[in-house]
């Protein structure tokens, strides 16, 4: 790891809050239209966004939570994590809709039960996109904070770009409309399937959701 992730690993929310702000949202502008109880409600979603300087991803704050020098892993399950798993994917595109290859995503959020790990890195985790600006992360649906609807936290990070701190939202949830940060841009497009598994000779069906949500910066 080179030394400008580095010195971004140890950054703290302190220092994410001097980057300077971005305007405007993420959705096409018919999208943007949608009422936030309409889209609390599960309206479908656009997997993708519009490009352009109006439609870069909006920053958020980072919460008292964010723990620097995360383990560099695309996938957060371990064998005690419980809950329902959903594989994250997209992109980190230029306002011009170019990919951004080697962008740090940093990523954690709460366990089923709406609790932080504060004292190790539980459900926390970076990881840099690829070739062509795709990321995956494997992990749960988040628990429920209180006074919070369900969400992610994630801080990017493209090479010579400023940081974005912000946080992803998913639709259907009912306390979206209540939550005074949520932001309709924010919502990841999801679907859920259930995915048959062979254990121990024994079939299981484990619960999992697909979603996506690209970042513009």
């Amino acid at each position: 790891m080179d030394k400008s992730r580095r010195l971004f690993l140890q950054l703290g929310p302190g220092a994410a809050a001097s980057f300077a702000l971005a305007t405007c949202g993420r959705l096409p502008s018919a999208n943007s239209q949608r009422t936030n109880s309409q889209l609390a409600q599960g309206t479908e979603l656009s997997p993708t966004p519009a490009c352009g300087a109006e439609s870069a991803t909006p920053r958020q704050t980072a919460g008292p939570f964010y723990t620097p020098n995360s383990p560099e892993r695309s996938s957060l399950l371990e064998p005690s994590t419980t809950g329902t798993v959903i594989i994250l994917t997209g992109q980190v595109l230029s306002s011009s809709c170019t990919p951004i290859a080697n962008t740090l995503l940093d990523f954690w959020h709460t366990d089923d039960q709406g609790q932080y790990d504060n004292t190790g890195y539980t459900l926390r985790g970076h990881q840099f996109t690829d070739a062509q600006g795709r990321y995956r992360l494997e992990t749960i649906m988040p628990g429920i904070y209180p006074g919070r609807t369900r969400h992610f936290h994630v801080k990017v990070q493209a090479p010579g770009k400023d940081l974005l701190t912000t946080q992803l939202y998913f639709p259907g949830e009912a306390l979206n409309s209540r939550d005074g940060l949520y932001q309709p841009e924010l919502l990841v497009a999801i679907e859920a399937k259930q995915e048959a598994k062979q254990e121990a000779k024994q079939e299981a069906t484990q619960p999992e959701k697909q979603a996506t949500f690209s970042f513009v910066l």
